[in-house]
This record gives C-alpha cells, sequence and structure tokens, in this order.
C-alpha cells in the first residue's frame, strides 16, 4: 500500500518528536510519502493531488479537524467517488478531534495509529457520509464555490465564537476549552441578534422556519467536546443519513443559560429542547436564509460573512479506514 501522509506542524497535542514516533510506526506498514503543511488550503491542495494521483490508495490526516477538513475538500474536489478515490485515515493531533472520536478512535496519537494498523491488517473501512454547503443561486451569495464538512457547520452565534477563537489564537493564544468558554460569553454580550432571529430555514415540501437566531447544522453526533465531555445539539444525527439541524429562536441570557445547561447534560437520548428550540432530522436539502450577514463556520473553521447557504446531506461520499 502506498499513503500519503499530510501532517500540521502546529497541531497543538503532537510534538515533532512524538510525531516522527508515529511517522516510523506507519512506515513499517506501508510505502509512506510525508509532506508537512505549510500554509492555509495545503492539505487541500495535497488532498487533490492524492485524488488525481493513480498510485496513492490512501491518505492520512495527522493533525486536527482544520487539517481533516482541508484534505476532504482536495480528496471530493471533483466528487465523491467512494470506490475510485483513496481512503481517508486520521491521527488527531488538534485540541478536540471531534471527526476522529465520532468514528470511534481514540484520542490520544499514539492509540490511533495502532488502532489504524490494526484497522489495515483486518481490512476495516466504512463509507459515510458528509455535509456540503454551497451559494444558493438567485443570491448574493451564489457565487460562493461548494465546500464539504465532516461533522458540523453552523450559522450565526457558534460561528462568531469560533471566528473569536481564531482571531485570538493570530494573537498569540494557545487553543484551550478555556479560551472558547471565554469567546461563548464575549459573543453573547456582543451578539445583535439574540432576542430577534434574523435566519429562516427553507426545505422542499416543508413550511419554512422562520426566526431563528442560530443554525447548528450536524452530520454526526456528538456535535463537539468540552474536554472529554460529548455535548449533542442532535443526537439522532448520524454519518449514515442526511443531516441535522438544530435551530434556536432566541438567545436571551435565560435561554441561554436553560441551552447550556441542556447542552452539558445532553445524551444521545436527549439534546437542547423547549419552545424556542426547533429540531430536524435526516435532512437532503435546506437552505438557510438570513436577513443581514452572518458568520458561517464549518468544522471548527470560520468562512466568513453569508446571507444565504444551501445544504447537502450526501450519503456515501468518502471511503474512511477505521
Amino acid at each position: 500500500m502506498r499513503a500519503l501522509l499530510v501532517v500540521n506542524p502546529a497541531a497543538t497535542t503532537t510534538s515533532a518528536r512524538r510525531r516522527d514516533v508515529l511517522i516510523h510506526a506507519l512506515a513499517s506498514e506501508m510505502k509512506l510519502e510525508v509532506v508537512n503543511t505549510e500554509y492555509r488550503g495545503h492539505a487541500r491542495d495535497l488532498g487533490r493531488s492524492a485524488a488525481e494521483s493513480d498510485d496513492i490508495d490512501m491518505v492520512v490526516a495527522l493533525g486536527g479537524d482544520g487539517t481533516v477538513n482541508e484534505v476532504v475538500n482536495g480528496l471530493l474536489h471533483a466528487g465523491p467517488d467512494p470506490e475510485r478515490l483513496p481512503g481517508l485515515a486520521v491521527v488527531p493531533g488538534g485540541s478536540t478531534n471531534v471527526f476522529a472520536r465520532a468514528l470511534g478512535l481514540p484520542n490520544d496519537p499514539v492509540e490511533a495509529t495502532g488502532a489504524l494498523l490494526d484497522a489495515l491488517r483486518e481490512r476495516r473501512e466504512r463509507v459515510v457520509g458528509l455535509g456540503l454547503t454551497s451559494g444558493t443561486p438567485g443570491t448574493a451569495d451564489e457565487a460562493v464555490p461548494e465546500r464539504w464538512f465532516t461533522f458540523n457547520a453552523g450559522l450565526g452565534f457558534d460561528a462568531g465564537v469560533v471566528g473569536r477563537v481564531e482571531r485570538e489564537r493570530e494573537r498569540g493564544k494557545k487553543s484551550t476549552h478555556a479560551l472558547y468558554v471565554r469567546q461563548v460569553a464575549r459573543q453573547f454580550m456582543g451578539e445583535p441578534n439574540r432576542r430577534h432571529g434574523t435566519i429562516t430555514l427553507e426545505r422542499p415540501g416543508a413550511e419554512p422556519v422562520s426566526d431563528l437566531a442560530v443554525a447548528i447544522v450536524s452530520n454526526t453526533s456528538p456535535w463537539t467536546y468540552l474536554g472529554n465531555r460529548p455535548m449533542y445539539t442532535s443526537p439522532k444525527a448520524s454519518f449514515d443519513k442526511g443531516v441535522d439541524v438544530l435551530g434556536l429562536k432566541r438567545l436571551s441570557t435565560a435561554a441561554v443559560a436553560r441551552y447550556a445547561t441542556q447542552l452539558l447534560t445532553s445524551s444521545p437520548e436527549r439534546g437542547p429542547h423547549g419552545r424556542h428550540a426547533v429540531s430536524l432530522h435526516d435532512l437532503d436539502r435546506f437552505t438557510l436564509h438570513s436577513k443581514v450577514p452572518l458568520p458561517l463556520q464549518m468544522d471548527g473553521d470560520h468562512l466568513g460573512l453569508r446571507r444565504s447557504v444551501t445544504f447537502t446531506g450526501v450519503r456515501r461520499a468518502l471511503r474512511v479506514i477505521v
């Protein structure tokens, strides 16, 4: 087997020495080409080159969810084709690693490498569904290119938090869970649309859902982790189905306190709920329109402001080694 290992040298939980150990372990089982990412989007470019190559069987992403997202978007630049395209393997190296953990991989990079080698020896793999976003025809955002996400996307409040975290990291702050909690509080204090939502969800064959202050789209469950604690916005979301949506119509102080408590105590059986919460399951296609530009995030990557985004749940999009 020939594999391309895409390494994010800035991954928060792996040192250079530890990465060398992982690389040697993988190289003992396959013909391995190792490339360190050097710029934003480099992992996407490497994934695209692998997809266009005739002799790469697998791409291994060693990094956090952002690195994985870039690799996936490179692999699927011409669309999904699980039988033809290289398989994807993940060795978690970020602070959260939602996609890897949702696949059942250990959060420790060394243990995850061992699990990957076992999966290769036992020929274990699965084909998973992913989410796809695109600009909505007939809107100001129609020219926005398509982009895949592996586990979640969000329009509004949560994307604003992601943007704040990215700005803090650019200033030299480490990506920690405490940093996220602080930015949640700051986003809440500065959120202009927390009492009167500006988002409308439209889908074929159903009445529009209006006045949403935030929309969180999940391709799997849990939505994210706070340390080792999983948090579920859409407990029924699955790699084997379409995408799920949690929409919140009000972000008052009382409502946010209630939803925060429900998130911290959420489970695979129940997520946030209440009179101002809307939960939709297994959707194939829908559009989010906003009266004002709102921040958009996918897999924890802030993508700027959008007024309209179309989402598609694509079943059987990617082959992963697990």
